[in-house]
């Protein structure tokens, strides 16, 4: 399902070409990013944690078990995945509960560049895209022209979306131009070179446990929706910190912020550690309070995981039925 690249509106794009001046040079950028609010720290575990202890009726929790399902980029990266593997992956996304054709589908399937033809193959029109993580996932650690060849072999393999990392040693030595000039250039790696006009769409990856505070997140979120990108994520899944409440609430004002100053939209994706349908409706409830209902799509919220589904099924069915189903019900990816 090819993506075209966004026109932004006439109001949209005067207020970003007001702000070329931020990115014009180094100094200007890094005095921007550390002219950011800072960010109270205790206020905002605060706010999360009270966020995440509203409580929803049993038709709301029906609805919301369902756009969390459909909000999941079913993800596997491992070193050891397989056709078959990735085959059955993308089965389970088309087709969550076979005991239950009203399950909806996953948003999207990533995996590795090297298995998005084959799972392009396997979704065939399903609707379902196909998300590639590209410029040396997880690490970031590798040349530039070997990031682009990444992203390019990708796209033109059918990738829907990319899914990058940043260089965290350049953003934590405060080498902020050459992040966003990264990002800038992989954003336009992502253009499909058929002359379709279309593009993958760019999910950039912070890697927020790596970056030490909650003003780094900020910055960095600021830094990559600047450089163009279509969704801002908080991690790889691959280090020891992935997504929590607080990081996401950051990044969710960020893009709040974002939207009322230049007025353009991003999505927002945390991943990494969410598991369980509990987990999943606080975050879209935290979704709801800080952004709004019109963020609550898969087309601007996602989920980076890969044993949420199951959960998810379990507890739907347990909704359905009044009970929960033996530990077969669901496959173990």
């Amino acid at each position: 399902m090819p993506t075209t690249v966004p026109a932004y509106g006439e109001e949209a794009a005067e207020r970003l070409a007001s702000m070329a001046d931020v990115t014009a040079g180094d100094s200007a950028l890094r005095r921007f990013l550390h002219g950011l609010p800072g960010v109270d720290a205790v206020g905002l575990q605060a706010r999360a944690a009270t966020l995440g202890t509203r409580s929803i009726k049993t038709t709301a929790k029906a609805y919301a078990i369902d756009l969390a399902i459909s909000m999941i980029d079913l993800t596997t990266l491992e070193g050891a995945d397989t056709p078959g593997k990735v085959r059955s992956l993308c089965a389970k996304g088309i087709n969550p509960d076979p005991t239950d054709r009203t399950a909806p589908r996953v948003a999207a399937i990533c995996v590795y560049g090297d298995m998005v033809a084959t799972a392009k193959e396997a979704l065939k029109d399903s609707g379902i895209h196909v998300a590639a993580v590209a410029t040396a996932f997880p690490s970031g650690r590798a040349a530039l022209s070997v990031k682009l060849a990444d992203t390019r072999e990708a796209v033109a393999a059918g990738a829907d979306e990319i899914d990058m990392v940043i260089d965290r040693g350049a953003f934590l030595s405060g080498r902020y131009l050459e992040v966003f000039e990264e990002i800038r250039q992989v954003k336009a790696a992502c253009v499909r070179e058929d002359g379709s006009g279309t593009a993958a769409h760019l999910k950039v990856i912070f890697e927020t446990g790596e970056l030490q505070t909650y003003d780094n997140v900020r910055r960095a979120s600021w830094l990559a929706m600047l450089a163009g990108a279509d969704f801002i994520k908080t991690s790889t899944g691959k280090v020891a910190v992935n997504a929590t409440p607080p990081v996401t609430l950051v990044l969710l004002e960020a893009v709040r912020d974002f939207r009322a100053a230049v007025g353009v939209r991003v999505g927002v994706k945390p991943a990494g550690g969410i598991r369980t349908s509990k987990d999943a409706i606080k975050y879209l409830v935290m979704v709801n309070e800080t952004l709004g209902e019109e963020w609550l799509s898969p087309e601007w919220f996602r989920f980076g995981a890969s044993s949420l589904l199951n959960d998810l099924l379990m507890q739907r069915q347990k909704l359905s039925t009044g009970r929960y189903s033996g530990p077969d019900y669901v496959t173990v990816d």
